[in-house]
């Protein structure tokens, strides 16, 4: 049995942080959808995952990605969030990732069909393939409001030079890079870089793939943790994020709700300063 329809959700005391292209507010902790959403909906599939999507909007979520790329995540978002009324308050968020121009419509239309909507929020063209093709198309259906932002993504690092260029010559809503406490290289130049574009930056792979959670395991966190208001090591690790002024939202995957919990939690209270966040790298480094 699904959970209840969401008729409001809480956002007292959520962290907020605004759409540079807009000044759109959107919550800092998202939800990411690879492999965890890439399901059959069986009744037990569903009744777990109608669970985490519906907590996640009571607990002020509101930026879920996906990508094509991601097997049937687009249609088991777009499924829930029709049965559970949760349209209107999820921000939806995926990709094109193909060649060609006829290739780029047609995976786009079908993740609107997929999300089962006539508008998505915010796509984006993973990794650059077929850049300006799909990029010319995007302009057109965001003109005619049929996605409401565009970006861009990436997921090598190798590939940092290409997407400053770009980021230099596009005019973007959006980008979309690996950020983490073991994965700190867009702070060299890409996270200044949007900043001074006007460009929202969604962090991906905020666990580094959950590597992160292996390498600590079984060690309690330091005692100043409680100074930024944190209680796990996943808070640890996404306050860690979106304490940088330049990340709009970072995108935790997980189909586990105590884990979802857990996590919507790093959106509450403070967030570490300056000094606080080199502390909390050498810690993690000296593990």
């Amino acid at each position: 049995m699904l959970p209840g329809r969401v008729e409001g959700f809480n956002t007292a005391e959520v962290l907020v942080r605004p759409i540079p292209a807009s000044g759109e507010k959107l919550p800092v902790i998202g939800l990411g959808s690879w492999q965890v959403f890439d399901v059959d909906l069986t009744v037990e599939n569903e009744k777990q995952l109608g669970e985490v999507l519906s907590s996640f909007v009571k607990l002020g979520g509101r930026v879920i990605d996906s990508s094509p790329m991601y097997g049937r995540s687009e249609q088991v978002i777009g499924t829930l969030a029709a049965k559970l009324g949760l349209r209107d308050y999820l921000f939806f968020a995926t990709k094109v990732w193909t060649r060609g121009k006829q290739a780029g419509i047609e995976s786009m239309e079908r993740s609107l069909s997929r999300f089962q909507t006539k508008r998505i929020d915010l796509m984006q063209v993973h990794n650059l393939v077929d850049l300006e093709t799909q990029l010319a198309t995007m302009r057109e259906w965001k003109a005619q409001g049929r996605f409401r932002y565009i970006g861009i993504t990436h997921s090598s690092t190798s590939a940092h030079p290409e997407v400053e260029k770009v980021l230099r010559r596009e005019q973007l809503d959006f980008l979309q890079i690996n950020y983490s406490v073991m994965e700190r290289d867009a702070d060299q130049r890409l996270l200044p870089l949007a900043q001074d574009r006007q460009v929202a930056v969604l962090a991906n792979r905020p666990f580094g793939g959950g590597n992160l959670f292996s390498r600590v395991r079984s060690k309690p966190l330091p005692e100043w943790a409680a100074e930024f208001d944190c209680r796990s090591w996943a808070q640890f690790f996404l306050k860690w994020i979106v304490a940088h002024a330049a990340v709009t939202c970072a995108i935790p995957a997980t189909n586990n709700p105590q884990h979802l919990e857990d996590n919507m939690q790093a959106g509450r209270g403070r967030l570490p300063d300056e000094q606080t966040r080199r502390r909390m790298v050498e810690f993690v480094a000296a593990i």
